[in-house]
């Protein structure tokens, strides 16, 4: 398994104040923490418009500065707001900065889930899906031949005869590229498309499990062309991650902010995306609900445990740690080391552990 943390850049309001300008410094802090203690993913979530949640308007320009101070972690995008986007520049970003990163990107597109962003870019909220339904191929397309002449509903784009996409990618014949699923239409596109799949922090272990059927189904409709993708069959699931020394601790430590963040959610910023994602989830749990089979937190024997009884269900590839900025930097910091110490070597394959010790 591999294990990767999702940074959405969520301002701490209390210690870094309007217009919360020091939220970057902190979370480089944290990604570089991360690259050294032996994670795998450093993903990077786009969003707009809100002091509430994440400020990261380009994630493309987050990640090339990021792999200039990074030694070994990959850098993922959790996600581009595919509807927001040329699918143009977003192929050619996601090869320049797999180029900048000596080959160390994988690209997470999504739908997008938030309707003030989509209004601020005058873009149909209601229409977001069918929107990411003709740039996906779009896009596999431009990645995989370089050149395409397309004139469609909402995307008009020719780069053809002499020319073509540039630059091209170090991974070949593209990065790996996922696609964020809330919904079963959503999901079976990631498997149709040959598609990797992340999945919310939200979802029950059990709706988890329905999902991650839903998508190995769809997979195998995936047409011989897109079956390339270094990504495809991947499943990522992002999950709430605090561990402390005790599960009294870690429910001390992580309870006030962690139940501040569910409460954001059901605040209607989300346009019902919670309701969505997560069968069971959208009716206010308390803190021990969630900790049965949403959040993992705890203890790291708790955490071992629960991640075990999830992969069991899920046969995920990999974790993607999540957390609120509410803990502060220390105790956010001490939880990933203990993560790392205690919880990864569990996991751990040959591979892993022979980085582990170079």
């Amino acid at each position: 398994m591999e294990f990767g943390i999702l940074f959405t850049s969520h301002p701490n309001t209390e210690t870094e104040p309007y217009p919360h300008r020091d939220v970057h410094q902190r979370v480089t802090r944290e990604v570089l923490r991360a690259d050294a203690l032996g994670f795998d993913y450093a993903w990077v979530a786009e969003h707009h418009f809100s002091s509430q949640y994440g400020i990261m308007p380009d994630v493309f320009v987050y990640a090339g500065y990021l792999a200039a101070l990074t030694r070994r972690i990959k850098i993922g995008t959790a996600v581009v707001t595919l509807p927001l986007a040329n699918p143009l520049r977003v192929a050619e970003n996601a090869a320049f900065v797999d180029i900048l990163s000596g080959g160390r990107f994988a690209l997470g597109l999504g739908s997008g889930y938030r309707q003030y962003e989509f209004e601020g870019f005058g873009v149909d909220f209601a229409a977001r899906r069918d929107i990411q339904e003709e740039a996906l191929p779009l896009l596999m397309r431009l990645l995989r031949e370089k050149r395409v002449d397309h004139r469609g509903t909402h995307f008009a784009v020719k780069v053809a005869g002499e020319y073509e996409l540039f630059p091209q990618s170090r991974q070949q014949p593209h990065p790996p590229i996922l696609l964020a699923g809330a919904t079963d239409r959503s999901i079976a596109v990631a498997g149709r498309m040959g598609l990797g799949l992340m999945l919310s922090t939200w979802t029950p272990f059990e709706g988890l499990a329905k999902q991650v059927r839903h998508y190995r189904d769809a997979l195998a409709e995936t047409p011989a062309e897109l079956t390339g993708n270094p990504g495809r069959g991947h499943v990522d699931i992002a999950r709430w991650v605090y561990v402390a020394e005790t599960d009294a601790k870690a429910k001390a430590e992580s309870e006030a902010g962690m139940l501040r963040h569910q409460s954001h959610f059901f605040s209607g910023h989300t346009s019902g995306y919670l309701g969505t994602v997560g069968t069971g989830a959208a009716n206010g749990r308390d803190y021990d609900t969630l900790a049965r089979d949403i959040i993992l937190h705890g203890s790291p024997k708790t955490v071992v445990e629960k991640l075990q009884r999830l992969q069991h269900m899920t046969g995920l590839a990999s974790l993607m740690l999540h957390y609120p900025p509410w803990y502060g930097i220390d105790r956010a910091l001490a939880s990933l080391e203990l993560f790392a110490a205690e919880v990864m070597p569990s996991f751990a394959d040959p591979a892993r552990r022979a980085r582990a010790s170079a």
